[in-house]
């Protein structure tokens, strides 16, 4: 019975990697590579014990080394990461649609095609057509300051 023990491991071997396919772990297909290093031990003849002992080694091993490795790739942060939506806002060049109203002085820039609610950052009215900065993002409504214009790239109607 000990002779055909490799069969036992090889359909565990088998079904742990198929069954990783339903899971979102990554975890199985390293017990089932171990599953199938304890099937070769046992194909070459070594005894049960052994078998286990391949079994628990080479899974513990490739389950330790992927945790590493993987959390090395998947939690790196860079400086330079990408922002995205609302966090890419601060600091973009957006246009005045609509002039400042009402008591908190309350107007509309576009920055990137979307427009919105916009407040002056300093006491100072919005001016439409005016090129503003956006300081931050506060809610759904965004804080700017008219751009100086002096900055490179800034046109005027001379």
């Amino acid at each position: 019975m000990e002779q055909l023990s490799w069969i036992f491991w090889v359909l565990l071997g088998v079904a742990l990697i198929v069954a990783e396919t339903f899971t979102l772990g990554f975890v199985l297909l390293w017990f089932g590579l171990g599953a199938l290093a304890a099937a070769a031990a046992g194909a070459f003849g070594m005894g049960l014990l052994g078998q286990f002992l391949i079994f628990a080694i080479v899974s513990t091993a490739l389950t330790a080394a992927s945790r590493t490795i993987f959390s090395n790739l998947i939690s790196r942060h860079d400086v330079d990461e990408l922002k995205m939506g609302m966090d890419a806002l601060p600091g973009q060049i957006g246009t005045v649609t609509s002039p400042s109203k009402g008591a908190m002085n309350e107007g509309a820039v576009k920055v990137y095609g979307s427009t919105w609610t916009a407040y002056p950052e300093d006491d100072v009215e919005l001016v439409e057509g005016e090129k503003v900065e956006v300081v931050r993002v506060q809610g759904s409504s965004i804080y700017v300051r008219p751009v100086a214009k002096h900055l490179l790239g800034w046109k005027t109607d001379d």
